[in-house]
């Protein structure tokens, strides 16, 4: 049997563990990039059925209707690099005055419509201080060594707690309402996200705001197009595919919301054959020089959600 040099089996040996490390890191990767599963922060289950104090949201409406700029057909956009100092205050304000809410003491179509806005604001918000990027990806600031985004960092205290994106869509949102057009609400600022549109939800539009969205996402390409006879989503509905199970799964929602045209299509497809998502930012005026980690792009990968 041969021997070999000193060195060269330390070396063997540091590659092998760096091959191994490798692996692990690989994995901790994908397991980050999963989405995360509806997990109740029991904290937030207290409402009182009998309040009648509603949330002002007039600030956040009159902040979209003026950046927003919604494209039928297209992705809405917003106008990061236009908005004033003034309005970027503003934003903030309103922030901070959700935040200092006691929103435990509300009927549950206030603290829906606050949840909502809320996530949305923030999400702008968090944009807005770092850009200008291509990606929300880009904007590395929640905590881990494999963390991507800003979705796990704390941004706002309420009632005493600091609360992250991932809080209010996965541990608030979610599991409280379990209503899978939740994802039609809140905005991620990317291309392939359903839209940021120019108005606040309320207690008295959300369930027309709810239906709009999935309407509106369900019949954009970016939602669901058949190519081949074959059926391709957004990565949303693999992601959160147990989100749709209350009307079916996937493609029984689909066809719950799809037009005419689509639900003809469908009436002939049982399956998903693949999916895909564009990370690009939701940004009316693009910075052409920022380095991006995003990948962005519109892709669809094989096989079924």
């Amino acid at each position: 049997m041969p021997k070999f040099p000193v060195s060269f089996s330390i070396a063997r040996r540091a590659l092998l563990a760096l091959t191994a490390l490798a692996a692990v890191s690989m994995g901790l990767v994908q397991a980050s990039q999963a989405a995360p599963s509806a997990e109740l922060w029991a904290r937030w289950s207290t409402h009182d059925a009998n309040a009648q104090t509603t949330i002002d949201h007039r600030a956040w409406d009159r902040f979209l209707k003026r950046y927003v700029t919604e494209r039928p057909g297209r992705a809405n956009l917003v106008a990061y690099g236009k908005v004033s100092r003034a309005d970027a205050r503003a934003l903030q304000g309103y922030i901070d005055g959700l935040a200092a809410l006691p929103i435990s003491t509300y009927n549950r179509p206030e603290q829906f419509a606050y949840w909502i806005n809320l996530y949305n604001a923030l999400t702008v918000n968090v944009v807005l201080d770092h850009y200008p990027v291509k990606g929300i990806r880009d904007i590395d600031i929640s905590p881990g060594w494999f963390a991507d985004g800003p979705w796990g960092k704390k941004l706002v205290t309420i009632e005493g707690e600091d609360v992250s994106l991932d809080d209010i869509e996965h541990r608030i949102l979610r599991p409280i309402w379990q209503d899978p057009r939740i994802h039609y609400a809140v905005n991620c600022a990317s291309i392939g996200c359903p839209d940021l549109v120019k108005q606040a939800v309320t207690a008295d539009n959300a369930e027309a705001y709810l239906t709009a969205g999935a309407r509106n996402y369900v019949n954009d390409p970016r939602g669901a197009q058949i190519r081949g006879g074959k059926l391709y989503v957004s990565s949303i509905y693999n992601w959160f595919e147990e989100d749709f199970a209350v009307d079916g799964g996937v493609v029984a929602h689909l066809k719950k919301y799809a037009n005419p045209d689509l639900a003809s299509y469908l009436a002939q497809i049982d399956e998903v054959s693949g999916d895909g998502y564009d990370w690009a930012l939701n940004d009316a005026a693009p910075a052409r020089t920022v380095r991006s980690n995003s990948g962005t792009g519109r892709t669809f990968s094989g096989g079924g959600s």
